[in-house]
């Protein structure tokens, strides 16, 4: 979707005390912000913070409840949803794409004309048509289109309807649309999905080479690093609205843990003295009732003359906690990672040249010990996820063999969440979790962590049913309830899918220093650097290599 915007001066959106209800929940609460022609701004949050709403409200498909949104130039948006319908196609979005400078061209040689013939007021409206048409580079942006096309790897067939091409087809028109339009800012929301190391290392270098303004959606970190130099964090905060960080990824990853260390620091503080103050007024009490009774034998007028001085001191204590305030709110958890103590070098399982047919057919040999780490890559098909469920004993080989030793407790995070019962709450789900590794004698009752001990989901989402919840939320439970168990062999599939940047260098930093075994399969850019010292399984269709050293040597 493109908005023509006229341009006084530089072009630029913004945003000025924003704030948002939908659903009678508020989404955005006083959010200021400025896109400029210079802007590299990541806006970032967990699930449902509202980072989608800020988008469409910087294109001018939403109206704020309060506050204001001042445009100039023209806006390229890219949502996350892409309409279909009859009769669009693929001509559909380029011609949308190339409006604005088809537009600008027309203007500007109505106005070449208009000069020509002498005109009254034709040089101005020349200039203003030359600027606008330098601005968009709009003598290249077929050009430009036709590239990205290709870069993209997107249909170029102009003709060719969109409910005829995949959901990641249609997407990657779209995008190049975008990315060859020129328009003076930029609003992408999630513009990695449905893309290959190709099309990511395409769209990394037009957007740092992008010369208008942008700002991105986005839970790929590596795109993050290399493009945003401003983070807007709309996650809660000590004063309730949204923290700006500059300084790149650092700057903001340094920001951040500055800010939550010094919110919970302020919060400690008051509850202490909060404390302190009511541990005054107990004591005040105690001694009225009865620590200033005179000892037997002293005159009997000194209780009267010993009590106001007491009463006195217990009204001072009771007004000064009465005065006293809890200003600062309760901050956030940060993910508290269970104690997965094990001794390293303990067998778990071994695999023995382990096909499953038609999903696994290169035979893999491996084994691990408690305190293995292992990388498993590959191209899509060539049976990662049936690898890792091999492992993980949800699914037999069809040939070779695979065994667990009773050593082994095993947390398996598919990409997909389980099916848990709709109307259930998470803590219902965490209990009858629980529960059941309790009568497996998995754990011991005094080994079990609440639910909201993890600190994986705050008050609301515990409240809230599973049918109700976002991805990210889901994907936070399934974590909480497979580390219940305390496993020594963790597998995951996909870790960082619809977790919030945060979370996934709280995750990866976990899952570096854990005594359990590790498993990871993934196509994360971020990630693969972040784990690229581990020892790595690449699958192809044909064979499965290891490199850089042996599997459970």
């Amino acid at each position: 979707m493109d908005h023509a915007i006229p341009s006084e001066g530089h072009a630029h959106l913004r945003a000025e005390d924003v704030s948002v209800v939908l659903g009678g929940r508020s989404v955005l609460t006083r959010v200021s912000i400025t896109v400029s022609a210079r802007s590299r701004l990541a806006i970032v949050g967990e699930n449902g913070r509202g980072k989608t709403t800020l988008l469409h409200v910087l294109a001018g498909l939403l109206v704020p409840d309060t506050g204001s949104v001042r445009r100039a130039g023209t806006v390229g948006l890219a949502e996350q949803t892409l309409p279909a319908g009859a009769g669009l196609t693929v001509g559909t979005l380029t011609a949308q794409a190339l409006r604005g400078a088809h537009r600008a061209m027309s203007a500007l040689d109505e106005a070449a004309r208009d000069l020509e013939a002498g005109t009254g007021g034709a040089e101005e409206r020349y200039a203003d048509a030359l600027e606008l048409a330098t601005r968009l580079d709009a003598w290249d942006a077929e050009r430009r289109v036709d590239v990205a096309l290709e870069a993209l790897d997107a249909c170029t067939d102009r003709a060719r309807e969109l409910s005829t091409l995949s959901v990641g087809q249609r997407y990657r028109v779209r995008l190049a649309c975008l990315l060859g339009a020129g328009h003076d800012v930029l609003l992408l929301d999630e513009p990695t999905n449905h893309l290959d190391a190709d099309g990511l290392a395409f769209l990394t270098e037009r957007l740092r080479a992008h010369r208008g303004g942008l700002a991105l959606v986005s839970h790929d970190r590596a795109l993050l690093r290399d493009v945003a130099r401003e983070f807007l964090d709309l996650d809660p905060s000590q004063d309730g609205t949204a923290q700006l960080y500059a300084g790149g990824y650092d700057g903001w990853q340094q920001g951040r843990r500055r800010d939550r260390e010094g919110w919970e620091h302020a919060f400690r503080t008051q509850q202490a003295e909060h404390r302190r103050l009511e541990t005054a007024v107990e004591q005040a009490r105690d001694r009225l009732s009865s620590g200033w009774r005179p000892p037997k034998g002293t005159g009997k007028h000194q209780r009267q003359t010993r009590a106001p001085g007491t009463v006195q001191a217990l009204n001072r204590a009771t007004e000064t906690l009465q005065a006293h305030r809890i200003t600062v709110p309760e901050p956030p958890l940060s993910m508290r990672w269970p104690d997965l103590s094990t001794r390293k070098g303990v067998p778990l399982l071994g695999v023995q040249d382990a096909r499953l047919a038609g999903r696994l057919t290169a035979p893999v040999t491996l084994s691990l010990s408690s305190g293995d780490r292992l990388l498993v890559t590959g191209p899509n098909g060539a049976g990662k996820s049936s690898l890792l469920s091999v492992l993980a004993g949800n699914a037999e080989p069809t040939s070779g063999t695979a065994g667990h030793l009773p050593a082994v407790r095993i947390a398996w995070v598919a990409q997909e969440v389980p099916d848990w019962p709709a109307d259930a709450t998470p803590q219902q789900v965490y209990e009858q979790h629980t529960g059941r590794l309790l009568a497996a004698g998995v754990v011991r009752e005094s080994e079990l962590v609440s639910l909201s001990a993890t600190g994986l989901l705050d008050r609301e989402a515990l409240r809230t049913p599973v049918r109700r919840m976002s991805q990210g939320q889901q994907r936070r439970l399934d974590l909480a309830v497979q580390l219940a168990g305390r496993p020594n062999l963790l597998i995951f599939d996909e870790p960082t899918n619809h977790l919030s940047a945060g979370l996934v260098d709280e995750l990866t930093a976990a899952l570096r220093s854990t005594p359990a075994a590790v498993v990871v399969a993934t196509h994360d850019r971020q990630l693969l650097d972040d784990l690229a010292d581990w020892p790595r399984l690449h699958l192809t269709p044909s064979r499965a290599t290891t490199t850089r050293q042996q599997v459970g040597r």
